[in-house]
């Protein structure tokens, strides 16, 4: 049983084909899915997804790249989470690869997010590019951590250090890897997943986004997160299945998900 702890698939040519993708994922025992909302716009199709689908949860928040989008504000984040099947925060976070560093604007669509995180006591889906030591800061200032009262969350679709690993670690949140773990480029950060504890792992598509190795040039989808798993269980030098039940472990306790590994 595998689960796909970051995917988008009510977007592109997935939301086309959502029966197939589902249908995919029952075929290559991924079990569960988190649907991740990246504006308010179109949260509706999230949660209509988490709805339909007993195996599918969904999350609520504003990705920090488009700027013109509907802001957020702490009691529509609150309000949108009270949703029983809406189990996290986000994605939201710093992005200076789209966005020029430290733009107020996004520093507070950030800031927003984590006080709704620790409003409602539900975890943060944490997007960090070219912004890692800012994020890890305003994490720690505005305490998203297990350490200040906060609820932690998953720093999603990790390509960072060892350093950011250990302060993410260190304030209670996951570290999910993507198919860019499988990149022959992706050396440093093959390093940095043999240093992650078990019990802080999880595995992810990001699909459409990010196919894994096996699949480049093709549109990504929640199926190929095995190909994740593979290559951790390659890293860490243990039985595939391990890594699987580690990572599907991990996610339950997180989102306090019951355990019914049911596919429909």
């Amino acid at each position: 049983m595998y689960i796909d702890s970051h995917c988008h698939i009510h977007l592109r040519d997935l939301k086309n084909r959502q029966d197939e993708v589902l249908r995919n994922m029952a075929a290559n025992k991924v079990s569960h899915a988190l649907c991740v909302t990246i504006s308010l716009e179109d949260f509706p199709q999230v949660k209509a997804l988490a709805e339909k689908h007993e195996h599918l949860h969904g999350t609520v928040g504003v990705h920090p790249g488009p700027k013109n989008v509907k802001e957020p504000d702490v009691e529509t984040l609150v309000k949108l989470s009270m949703h029983p099947k809406i189990v996290a925060i986000g994605e939201t976070g710093l992005d200076y690869h789209h966005v020029e560093p430290r733009q107020k604007w996004q520093m507070d669509r950030f800031r927003t997010h984590i006080a709704a995180s620790r409003a409602c006591g539900k975890p943060l889906i944490i997007h960090t590019r070219k912004a890692a030591d800012d994020t890890i800061q305003m994490l720690r200032e505005e305490g998203a951590g297990l350490d200040k009262g906060g609820f932690g969350g998953i720093m999603h679709c990790f390509s960072e250090s060892g350093k950011i690993a250990r302060a993410a670690l260190d304030m209670g949140f996951y570290i999910s890897f993507s198919g860019v773990l499988t990149y022959p480029g992706s050396k440093d950060l093959r390093s940095v997943a043999r240093l992650i504890p078990l019990d802080r792992i999880l595995i992810e598509t990001d699909s459409p986004y990010l196919s894994p190795q096996a699949y480049r040039g093709k549109t990504n989808e929640p199926a190929y997160v095995i190909e994740v798993a593979k290559q951790l269980a390659m890293l860490k030098g243990m039985p595939v299945e391990r890594i699987a039940r580690h990572t599907s472990e991990n996610y339950f306790r997180l989102f306090g998900i019951e355990n019914n590994a049911v596919s429909s």
